[in-house]
């Protein structure tokens, strides 16, 4: 169900439990985001809660991601950000250094208490989206209570993000190891 808060542009689209049961560690978590102070927060907070299919799989857009592409076209956000959940077993293929070459897509960048950041699925990103769009994709580590406190404190700052430009920023200021791998990520899998 598509919740929509404030009004104007910029317009900011957060999607969550996208596929299986990743809903019980993400959708609170957007439900309880604050309104941005200007432009429009629009929030999915459960996509799909039926068996796993990868956002990765172009199919996953026209069968359970469905909600999330009509949402893309209705409002035609500037900012877009999926928020994920991951089993701590699963960090090293997530920021495997040659997950571009395995899964399509490049690693995760872990910025701190195993809150990971990454990039949406190509698909997505590619047909929906301009360049100058901020696309980005949160990974919090189930069972881990630092990871859901440093989100909370990361959609807030994305909540209020106007422009990509505004992202980067926080990211160099903050986390500039991270923010240079993720923008050279970005060059080579987008640009080059």
């Amino acid at each position: 169900m598509l919740r929509v808060y404030g009004s104007g542009f910029p317009v900011r689209l957060f999607v969550a439990g996208m596929h299986g049961d990743e809903w019980r560690d993400t959708s609170q978590l957007l439900l309880d985001v604050n309104p941005p102070k200007t432009g429009t927060l629009a929030v999915i907070p459960m996509v799909d809660d039926g068996k796993y299919v990868s956002t990765l799989d172009e199919n996953y857009y026209s069968v359970s991601g469905s909600p999330i592409l009509e949402a893309i076209e209705r409002l035609h956000p500037e900012v877009y950000l999926e928020l994920h959940s991951y089993a701590k077993e699963n960090y090293a293929r997530l920021t495997d250094d040659d997950r571009l070459s395995k899964a399509g897509v490049p690693a995760y960048n872990e910025l701190k208490s195993g809150l990971l950041l990454g990039s949406v699925s190509p698909y997505i990103r590619l047909g929906f989206f301009s360049m100058e769009s901020l696309c980005i994709s949160f990974e919090i580590q189930r069972s881990n209570e630092q990871s859901y406190q440093f989100v909370v404190e990361l959609l807030e700052v994305v909540s209020e993000c106007k422009t990509r430009y505004d992202f980067v920023l926080y990211l160099l200021e903050n986390f500039p190891k991270q923010a240079i791998k993720a923008i050279e990520n970005y060059r080579k899998f987008y640009v080059l």
